[in-house]
């Protein structure tokens, strides 16, 4: 049976090299999931990247907070991607669905990591626009 495994595995890095397509695909894969990664990195920064807790009933609760904030931050991130993308459009920036595919709504870079942060509950409200969304700040960038 060992060698039935390895001949899979064999089959498979031959197959994997030889298709530049499938190969591909797999790297940007692997790109999406380190990009998660760098979002809980970057969301654990209070304690460098390091569950701190001694018990596991604790450290469970930190890992789950730490998903919740980072499901959070990828909702956000893709629920305000459309709104950008059409105001861009809108702008006359040509934007092609195929580079929107390889986009990952998980990053940081919309985030702030410090100081406090207070928030016009009321003020924030009055901003919705019809769509029920916030304005965009809008600022040069790639495309």
């Amino acid at each position: 049976m060992k060698e039935y495994g390895a001949l899979r595995r064999t089959i498979y890095a031959a197959c994997y090299l030889s298709d530049p397509a499938y190969w591909r695909k797999i790297s940007r894969q692997l790109n999406r999931g380190e990009s998660l990664h760098a979002l809980k990195r970057d969301l654990l920064y209070a304690h460098e990247g390091a569950v701190r807790a001694r018990h596991l009933e604790a450290q469970t609760e930190q890992a789950w907070c730490l998903t919740l904030v980072t499901n959070a931050v990828v909702v956000w991130t893709t629920e305000y991607y459309g709104p950008a993308v059409d105001s861009m459009r809108a702008a006359g920036r040509r934007i092609d669905d195929e580079v929107l595919a390889h986009i990952s709504p998980a990053h940081s870079e919309n985030i702030n990591f410090f100081g406090a942060i207070e928030v016009d509950i009321e003020g924030e409200l009055a901003q919705l626009g019809p769509t029920g969304y916030r304005p965009l700040r809008v600022r040069d960038t790639l495309f």
